[in-house]
């Protein structure tokens, strides 16, 4: 698999207002919007300044202390999403309405609160909801609620760690047959879904932001034209450079990745904003597994939240 990211360096091509004109130019024509030369023109430098900024964020968050890092990767990540959202809706943003964060948390933390328990609540309008839709065509279910835990579970990255603190694997690698130019999926994950083979076809082809088929026989599939990294509910290891599926079944197994940071950032930033008691003593006493956790996922998520963008921007 052609793998193209080279981290920042990627994105050097769009601090160009003339090829950020060009690239909105080509986004706006190909959905059919009305004016797409008028329309690129005006939001050229917006583009521009919306990927700059991120980048500084994302710049200062490697090299700030641990308690400000979710507040910087947080709105390096508003940045980013904001640059990805004006390359689809020439408008945004049109009212104040989608300015919101679009989720919400629990203003006070309970005695004994813990990050993996704690829960955040989808809101109908907002950020959150807005760019759901428009980059994804998901609607969201307004008043969900979704638990930390579920989502940690969900990132790749994690799964050694989930492994050594938990005993349990999150993931199963996909592994690439490049003479067939197909992908596998291992029969274990029969057992973990509780689904005979094709059930968890149709499931999985029910589930897939990208036309995938499957071969006749057994769980191999390619993916029909172009294929994105970050291809709900297959998920692409960072660090290890390959494909994975998460190992249990889930209500937010079809959420994209980006969809996933984008919370777990936000409850984080909302902690270290708001809750600084709570907040000093867990990155100061490292009490319990909530520590390596965030910890881990700080870390991953200033690497794979620019690469997430670039797959979304590029597709």
């Amino acid at each position: 698999m052609d793998i193209s990211y080279k981290d920042w360096k990627s994105f050097s091509c769009f601090f160009s207002a003339e090829y950020c004109q060009l690239f909105l130019k080509r986004n706006y024509q190909k959905r059919m919007i009305e004016n797409p030369e008028q329309k690129s023109y005006e939001n050229g430098y917006a583009l521009l300044y919306y990927l700059e900024h991120g980048q500084i964020y994302y710049e200062q968050a490697e090299k700030s202390p641990l308690i400000l890092k979710p507040i910087l990767l947080f709105y390096g990540l508003v940045h980013l999403i904001k640059a990805c959202i004006l390359t689809i809706d020439p408008a945004y943003p049109e009212t104040t309405s989608v300015l919101a964060h679009g989720v919400s948390t629990r203003k006070r933390k309970k005695q004994n609160y813990q990050f993996f328990l704690d829960e955040v609540k989808l809101q109908k309008n907002g950020l959150f909801p807005f760019m759901s839709e428009k980059m994804f065509h998901m609607k969201q279910l307004e008043g969900e609620k979704v638990i930390m835990e579920d989502l940690l579970r969900l990132i790749p990255e994690l799964d050694d760690l989930f492994f050594l603190l938990d005993g349990t694997r999150t993931f199963s690698s996909i592994p690439y047959q490049g003479e067939r130019e197909q992908f596998e999926i291992p029969d274990k994950l029969l057992d973990h879904y509780h689904m005979t083979e094709n059930r968890l076809k149709e499931y999985l082809t029910s589930k897939s932001m990208h036309p995938i088929s499957f071969s006749e026989e057994g769980l191999s599939f390619m993916f029909n034209g172009s294929f994105q990294k970050n291809s709900s509910p297959f998920k692409y290891h960072l660090e290890k450079g390959h494909l994975v599926l998460p190992i249990r079944k889930s209500e937010f197994l079809h959420f994209p990745e980006l969809l996933i940071h984008y919370l777990l950032l936000y409850n984080l930033s909302m902690i270290a904003r708001y809750e600084t008691e709570w907040w000093s003593e867990l990155t100061k006493m490292m009490p319990n597994q909530d520590f390596p956790f965030i910890q881990s996922f700080l870390n991953s998520t200033l690497k794979k939240g620019p690469f997430l963008i670039y797959e979304y921007l590029m597709n």
